[in-house]
């Protein structure tokens, strides 16, 4: 194997363990982002947890955050819970921040 071998392999390897860990944070800042919602709209422990887990799901109906931006909105507002999109998607990158931090770490 030659040099430029090796290097394509160690690149590709690379691109594969940082998208594997973009999607680890993306759902990880969506569960915390259910957590964050279910509190919003009064739901605890278990019902809590099960919430998180449908925001999570939600994720995979499209690509990009829209589809889970859409979902946690329809739910607030069908709660009466104010809160705009642009509000809402500063609170997902303070999320994705911590997801990320929390992927990093191991925890």
């Amino acid at each position: 194997m030659s040099t430029f071998d090796k290097r394509e392999e160690g690149f590709e390897k690379k691109y594969a363990l940082d998208e594997e860990q973009k999607f680890k944070a993306e759902a990880r800042r969506n569960r915390l982002l259910g957590m964050w919602v279910a509190e919003k709209l009064g739901l605890t422990s278990e019902a809590a947890t099960a919430y998180a887990k449908e925001v999570v799901a939600s994720d995979f109906e499209e690509a990009g955050d829209a589809d889970v931006v859409r979902k946690v909105l329809a739910d607030l507002t069908a709660k009466g819970v104010a809160i705009t999109e642009p509000q809402l998607r500063v609170k997902m990158d303070e999320l994705m921040a911590q997801a990320i931090q929390q992927v990093k770490a191991g925890t």
